[in-house]
Parts: C-alpha cells; structure tokens; sequence
C-alpha cells in the first residue's frame, strides 16, 4: 500500500515537472496589426514565427494570439499590398504592429527572372526591366501587355485598332531587326518559352521581366534577338484569401475623321457637279458606329494552403462589344497552380492548368472607310425597307447592309498545362524537370447570305449565299531538364546551371468553303447542301484545302553566375541549339554571352565620400542571338501542283518543283553590346538605370533571283543582309513627397533609336542596293512611297518633293535637276527622300499619389521627331476627290492646305505634301481609387476605382490620332491600307473585394 502511494505521488510530481518544463518552454504572444498609414486594423494579417511553420492569422479587428517555442527569435508579418515586417520578440507578451504599403524602392529585395531562373536585381548584369503586377495599367484590352504601354524603355506597343476588342497590339523590342523573319519578343509564361500571350488574365500577373539585352537573351538562342517578355503569374501562399475583381467599361469614338454633312456635301460637292442629291440625309459615319461600347470582365481568385502545400486558383469572364456593329468577344478563363514540398524538403512538385474559350466575331476593318466615303444623300433602306443598292462611290456597297448581314465568327480553344518535380539533391544542388504543352484550336466561320442587295439586284442564280469554315490548330510539347548548383567559398559566390531543352512543335490546317445553299439559316452548318463545289463546272480545288506540318528545337545550355563580395559580377552563358527550320549544312548553332557589373557602392570610398550614393552599379554586356521566326520546309526542295496534263481524254494533276533547295539556310543572327549603369541615391529617394545599346542583325533572311536553270524556281529563301540598331534608354523614379498621409511618386522612361540598313547582299547572293515599300492601293497608281536603301534608315519615305500648289489647284514638285513642275508631269526618278517614320524619341511619365486611402495615377505618353502619311487626307481630303464621294471636310476648309488641291490631274500622285509631323503627347491614363479595411467577419476590404484611357491627345497631325499609324514594322508611319478604325476614349469603373 505505501509503495502505491509513493508510486502516485511521484507520478503526480514528475507530471507537475513536465509541465512547468512545457509551461517554461512556450509562451503565447498577443498583439494588434494596424494599418501604420491610419491606424486602422488590419485583418487577414499573416504572423509566423520567422523560419518555421508555425503561424496564425489576425481576425476582423486585427487581433492575434500565437504560442510561439522558446527558440523563436522574432515573428513576420505579411499582407499582400504590404510591406514584409520581421519584429524581434523581447520579454514582453505583447507585440503590436504597424504595416506600411509595398513601395517600389531599390532598398526592397526585388527578385528579376532572368531565363531559366531569378536572380536578386542587384545580381543582375545585363539590360532588364522589371514590372510589377500592381505597377501595370488598368485597361480593358484583348492583350495583357497594353497594359505594359509606355511601362519599359525601349518596348514599342502600337494597336491600330484599339476599339476592336478581337485587335491585337504590334510589339517592338529596340526596333526593327529583319526583313522577313518576325519582329515580335519571345513570350516566357512561368518559364515556359512560347506561351499563349492572350491565354493570360492580366490580374494574374504577379511580374513581367524584360529581357533586353543580349546577354540575357542569348540563353534563349535561336529565338532571343527581338528580346525576351517573361511573364510570371501568381502563386500560392499559407495566406488564405479571396480576391474579386470586376469593372465595366465604355469606349467612345475619339479623335474621328470628319467627312462632309449631308447639307454641306450639297453645298461643296453637288452644286460643283462632283456628286448627285438621291434625296436621303444620312449620317453613315453614325450608322455604322456602336458608341459607346460596352465591356466587362469578372475574376474570382482563390490562393491558400501551408507552408508544405498551397494554392491559387482563378476565374475570370469577359464580354466585349467593339464600337463597329460586328465586333464581339466572349471568353472564359481559368488558372490553378499547385504546389507540394515533402516533408523532408527533398521533392518540390508543381502543377499549372490553364483553359480558354473564347467566342468572337470580328469586325470589318473597312466598313468605317466606307462609312467615310459613301454619299450621305443615299438612303440607307430603299422603299420597299430592303437594304438600299449601291454601286457608285468609292467602294460600292452598303456598309450598314455588311455589318448587320454579313458575318465572320471564330470559336478558340486554348490550353497551357506544365508540370515539374524539383529534387533538391544537397543544399546548394538541386534538378528540376519540366513537360508542358502548349494548344490552341480555333475554327474561323464566314458567311454571306443571298439576301444581299448586290445580289438580289443582279438577280444572281448561282454563287448566291456563301459560306466557309476553317480549322487551325497550334500545339508546342516542350520537356526541360535543368540542373542547378550554388557554391559559397568564402566572399566568392558561383551559380551554376545546365539545361536540356526539346520542343516539338506542329501545326494543322482545314478549310472548306461552298455556295448556292436551299437556306440562309443553314450558315456554315451544312456545307454539303450547297450546289457550286466540285469539278470544271465549280471551283474545283478551291472549295477544299487541308496543310499540316512541324518543326523540332533542341537545345543544350548553360550559365555561370559569380560575384566576389557582392561587389564584382561576372555571368557568362551558352547555348549550343538545332533547329529542323534550317539547311542541311546549319542545323547547329552556338550563342555565347558575357556581362559583368561593379556595384560602386559597396565600395568603402564610395560609403565614405559619398554617402548619398545608396546603390550604383556599372554593367556591360555582349551576347549573341537568333531568329528562326519563319516558315516550315523552306530549305527544302518541295513539289507542288503544276497544273494538268491531258492524257487519253482524262485531265490528271502534274506535280513539279516547287521551291529551291537550300542545305544552307540557317538563322538570322543578332551581335549585341549593351553598356548601362543602375543607381539609386538619397536613401533611395531617386532612382533609375541609363542604357546604350548597339545591335547588328547579320545574315537576314530574303528571297534572292537566282538563273534558271539549274534551280527550278528564279527565287531561293536564303540569308543575306545586314542591319544596326543604335540607342539609349534611360528611366527614372523620385520619391518627391514621402509622408504618412501623402506620397508622390513620379517616374518617366525615355528611349532614342536609330536603324541603319548596311546591306543587301553577300559574296553569294547579289540584290538590288534598295527595295521599294509601303505600296498604296488603288484608286490611281501612286506606287510605293518608302524605300529600304544600304546606308538609309528603315521607315525612309521616297517621293516627290512639293513645291506647293500652283493657280489652277495642281500639286507642284521638284524633279531631280531642280525644276518645278506639275506633279502629273513628273516620273518616278524624279523621286527623294523626304522624311523618316521612325519616330527618334519615345517617352513616358508616371504620376502616382496617395492621399490617406486615396490614390491617384496620371500616366502621359508621346512619341516624337518623325512623320506621317496622312492617307485619309490623301484620297479623301481633297475637292478632286473622285467624283459622287464623300470627303473630309478638309477639302474645303480654306485653313486647310489640302483644299486648294482641286487640280484633278495631280490626284492619286503621292508627294511630302501628304506628310505631316506624328509627334503627339498623350494623356494615356488616369486611374482613382480608394480602398477601405472593413471590420467584418466576411470582407477584409473593399476598393473603388475609375479610370480613363487615351483622354486626350495633344499634336498637330490633322488625320485622326497618330497613334493609330503603326511605328513599328518595315513601313513605319504610313498606313497603306483604306481600312480606318477610329480611335477611342475608354472609362472603366470597377470594384476590388478581399474576403
């Protein structure tokens, strides 16, 4: 009995002992997370215990409570939008704290993709620019990357038709760089190179990294030298939240072209014998304008999980109408990205599914030209109500009547999915393999019934309605394997990394088409009840086609990181990558790379004379690139359809040469030098980077004469030519006001280019010394009005010279000996350059403030030194316009020089007299908004926001908005196309909720 008791008593004592061990061991921390701007809690707030998982979260009135092991050091704070704090634990129980706003100063740790990997940005020695996700333009665009407009130095977007919501943007990296392979940057989704650019919600963007220079392009090989875009979207955190996002938009006509009103095409136009009255008063510009347009998008986000597992998960649905009356889109997204470290630290699985469906209608590019040149006294209806039939004018047709009747859908399937598994081997060595595929389906449907009145007024029997389906299918299957290993010996760092890189890429095609169906409902439904497909008496091989073919990328690559104390980098790359694309003789290619940085800073005579300095870093780099942007089977003799051959009373099809061989074909290859320097200054109050570059593009791609025979075909696809880019780019940041209550931050970036063509040809193949470009359309001839000449820039306009306009309203220029005379007595040799439509300086300034909860964004945007083509003043702003259209109603504004243009002998004869400076400035965007906390158990806050875009721009270019005219491209500032899309005025309101 007594050893039972003294048993229990020393139970119960050894129990009493463990837990005040236990009690000794852990504490438990309160406290209170506040808004450090105003004070307010903050609820939602995540607290762990720094280095470990064990963590809380505050509640609606930002409290929290953690109990926290006696190891624990100090506890962080993070919120989205916020500053990371980590706060030291001292004795006491209670740890209260405030949170500041996310700024973009250097003295943040920003971390930079660079290809195949992230480096700290003051890691990085070559060009980059760095976006954040919070840093991009609020816009309702088709393509996520307007809203990167004006955002990096030396990135020219241009949309032409921004009104349009199926348009899509032309993007430029340090000008043009090839004749015949594409000018477009590699697009890097999650690592994944050749992703789906509009397969991407642009409120899951977490960053865009620009790779400029070569150097960190080069990783990329044959496909680096128009730079690199590589877009990094949101990923999981342990912080639980819900995000909504949802805003409805307008879009109204801007900046239009103003043709004559019924009242003075009466005046000017049919009392001068130039145009008949057909009684109507019509505003045809109005008829076939749907403005404002409507648009709204919603996303839903999902992200969560612990530190071992997480998250994110996203929605998103968009309806669209564009301001003609076709234009629509409908799409559905979606994207989950999954995330699973073992317990052991050892094994790192991912997972990243992205589908997209979207259902378009597509506008008619034309129907506004037409719209502009129809005679506003024709009715729109006849009087039976049909469709009025119209057959004079410029373009002959009823642009109500097309945009109603006529259709031209698309229905596209899109789907990016990539999975990896990371194996960290040892601490500072891990392997990392990936597979994704890349897919987009898109069937394209046209139709036109047999109501139309071109057709009932023809009395048509055969070729009545029409209709067509197309099918194209995109698929890329990639499969990386990277290896990547640290070493750290003393104040030397070394990164290294190797790779393997297999991409099979393939691309299908099916079309259809047919007439004379029993009905218009049928669409393009059932193409086999049409009456007109097949044989002599139909279209033969035109009613059916089908195409499939592919190509192979291999690569093998590496890249070596070192810097000795932080102060001296030095990276150095290669990539050694084969491509089916090219000859027999060139399947190989090497693309080496080297940049080096000093960080001036770190230096103790830097700290000590120049303590202002708060980081300054020297860099410079070389690198290597390619191009292999174009057609499939090029280097390769193909046969074709060569016609037919009779034989005993049947036709059979011959087949022949098609194309020439070429064993050595190969890519377009890009030297690139890159000298820049980064600096941040007064606590980083100021900051920014200053760049000069100097690109040569060799071996550009062409199609050269070649004798007949021995080659079956006079022209081979071969590399010859030579061009340069030169140019500086410099951006800056200012903190200008800094308080509590108000912050004001400015930043600008600011670009310089200049392009040079050196040459057409080589030792082989010889070319002319110039090309001519930029062709205009009928009516008339007026040829081609630019030229790519060796030693000349591209974007040279050549033509006649002006001299002004003489007494009877005829256009007067220079022939080549000097002497004036009438344009219509000039030749084509007597034409010079005139003009470059390259615009020399392209700019931005960002305005942000925040007052309390308020914020505020004035972004302006210009472009500078260049001119333009006014092409709308060229065949519609004159009074010798042709005869029975509708013009502008500069023609007869006698402020307006091209009205004393009435000399009908000198229409259609392009001259500089069309030119006109493009220089605009922009107010691009102007955004509000402001944000609550809110203390409910359900919603954390709530944010309000408007914004407009492309308000107003300021510039003396008399044909519309300049900024429709595309700047990037072979034929820059000139417009060669009819076809006008007005531009528009965007508002957008919208609501932000986080739960």
């Amino acid at each position: 009995m007594q050893k039972k008791f003294l048993l229990r008593i020393s139970t119960f004592m050894l129990f009493m002992m463990l837990s005040s061990i236990v009690m000794a061991q852990n504490r438990t921390i309160t406290g209170k997370v506040t808004d450090a701007a105003d004070g307010s809690p903050m609820p939602g707030v995540s607290i762990v215990v720094t280095g470990s998982s064990i963590g809380t979260t505050s509640d609606v009135n930002g409290a929290y409570s953690l109990n926290v092991p006696p190891t624990a050091k100090s506890l962080t704070f993070t919120f989205i939008g916020y500053a990371t704090r980590e706060v030291p634990l001292t004795e006491s129980a209670t740890l209260s704290v405030g949170l500041s706003q996310s700024s973009n100063t250097l003295n943040e740790v920003v971390v930079v993709s660079v290809g195949y990997g992230t480096l700290d940005k003051r890691e990085v020695s070559s060009a980059i620019t760095h976006v954040s996700g919070r840093d991009l333009l609020p816009v309702s665009a088709n393509n996520p990357l307007m809203s990167l407009q004006g955002k990096v130095a030396g990135l020219n977007i241009t949309n032409t038709s921004s009104g349009d919501p199926n348009s899509s943007p032309s993007i430029q990296l340090r000008g043009v760089s090839s004749r015949n392979a594409g000018l477009s940057p590699l697009y890097v989704v999650n690592g994944i190179p050749g992703g789906n650019i509009d397969n991407i919600n642009q409120n899951d963007i977490e960053s865009i990294d620009v790779l400029k220079g070569g150097a960190a392009s080069a990783i990329y090989g044959t496909r680096g030298s128009n730079g690199v875009i590589i877009i990094t979207t949101k990923k999981g955190t342990s912080q639980s939240r819900m995000f909504y996002d949802g805003y409805a938009s307008f879009d109204y006509v801007t900046n239009r072209l103003e043709n004559l009103s019924p009242e003075e095409f009466l005046q000017n136009r049919v009392q001068n014998k130039q145009g008949q009255d057909y009684g109507a008063r019509t505003n045809w510009l109005g008829a076939v304008t749907n403005s404002p347009a409507f648009s709204q998008k919603h996303t839903m986000q999902l992200s969560g999980g612990s530190a071992k597992t997480n998250y994110f998960a996203s929605a998103d649905y968009r309806n669209a109408d564009g301001i003609d009356l076709r234009a629509r889109k409908k799409e559905y997204g979606a994207r989950i990205n999954i995330s699973h470290t073992t317990d052991d630290n050892i094994f790192v699985g991912t997972l990243s599914i992205a589908p997209r469906y979207m259902n378009t209608s597509n506008s008619d590019q034309g129907n506004f030209n037409n719209a502009l040149t129809l005679n506003p006294t024709y009715p729109i209806f006849d009087e039976t109500g049909a469709y009025n039939y119209i057959n004079t004018g410029f373009f002959s047709n009823n642009p109500v009547e097309n945009g109603k009747l006529i259709k031209s859908d698309a229905e596209i399937k899109e789907i990016d999915v990539n999975a990896s598994l990371k194996a960290n081997i040892l601490k500072n060595l891990s392997t990392t393999v990936t597979i994704s595929e890349i897919s987009r389906s898109g069937r394209n449907m046209n139709f036109r019934p047999s109501t139309l009145s071109s057709i009932v007024h023809a009395n048509r029997t055969t070729q009545t309605n029409f209709a067509s389906q197309e099918q194209q299918e995109n698929d890329q299957k990639n499969l990386e394997w990277i290896g990547n290993y640290s070493l750290d010996v003393n104040r030397n760092h070394f990164k290294l990394l190797g790779g393997y890189s297999y991409s099979l890429y393939n691309y299908k095609q099916f079309y259809a088409q047919n007439y004379d169906f029993p009905f218009d409902i049928y669409q393009w439904n059932n193409l086999g009840s049409g009456l007109y497909n097949g044989g002599a008496a139909g279209q033969g091989q035109s009613a059916v086609g089908s195409t499939q073919n592919g190509s192979t990328l291999i690569a093998f690559f590496g890249r070596l990181n070192y810097d000795f104390d932080n102060k001296y980098i030095l990276t150095g790359s290669l990539r050694h990558e084969g491509s089916s694309k090219f000859g027999a003789n060139n399947k190989w290619g090497n693309f080496p790379a080297v940049s080096a940085a000093w960080r001036v800073s770190e230096e103790d005579f830097i700290k000590t004379s120049a303590p202002w300095i708060s980081d300054l870093k020297v860099r410079a780099d070389y690198g290597v690139t390619g191009n292999q942007d174009f057609g499939n089977y090029l280097s390769l003799l193909l046969y074709g359809g060569a016609g037919y051959f009779p034989f005993n009373g049947v036709q059979y099809q011959v087949y022949g040469p098609s194309s020439n061989v070429n064993p050595d074909l190969s890519w377009e290859r890009s030297i690139n030098f890159n000298a820049g320097v980064d600096f941040s200054l007064f606590d980083s109050r100021i900051s920014g980077s200053i760049d000069y570059y100097v690109r040569k593009n060799k071996d550009l791609l062409g199609y050269y004469n070649v004798p007949l025979p021995p080659n079956p075909q006079s022209q081979t696809f071969t590399n010859v030519g030579t061009m340069k880019n030169t140019g500086i780019e410099v951006t800056l940041s200012a903190a200008v006001i800094k308080h509590r209550d108000f912050s004001y931050n400015i930043s600008t970036a600011f670009s310089y280019n200049r392009n040079k063509f050196i040459s057409f040809s080589n030792t082989l193949y010889k070319g002319a010394t110039f090309q001519d470009v930029a062709g205009l359309s009928a009516p008339g001839s007026p040829g081609e009005i630019q030229r790519i000449e060796e030693g000349h820039s591209i974007g040279e306009f050549y033509t006649l010279k002006s001299a002004g306009v003489d007494d009877s309203g005829a256009l007067l220029v220079y022939r080549k000996d000097g002497s004036i005379v009438p344009a219509n007595q000039a030749s084509r040799d007597d034409r010079q350059y005139v003009g470059n439509g390259l615009p020399k300086f392209i700019g931005s300034l960002s305005n942000n403030f925040r007052y309390k909860r308020f914020d505020l964004n004035i972004f302006l945007r210009g472009a500078f030194g260049y001119k333009v083509f006014n092409t709308p003043a060229f065949y519609l702003g004159t009074p010798s316009t042709q005869a029975d259209a509708n013009v502008l109603k500069s023609a007869y504004d006698s402020n307006s020089k091209y009205s004393k243009l009435k000399n009908s002998a000198t229409t259609s004869i392009a001259s500089d007299y069309f030119l006109e400076s493009g220089s605009f400035v922009k107010i691009d965007n102007v955004a509000m908004g402001y944000t609550q906390p809110l203390n409910t158990k359900y919603l954390k806050s709530v944010r309000f926001y408007a914004a407009g875009r492309n308000l107003h721009t300021f510039t003396s270019y008399t044909g519309g908005d300049p900024d429709l005219i595309n700047s990037n491209g072979l034929t820059p500032g000139v417009n060669t196309s009819l076809n006008y899309y007005p531009s528009t005025l965007q508002l957008i309101l919208g609501l932000q909720a986080t739960f």
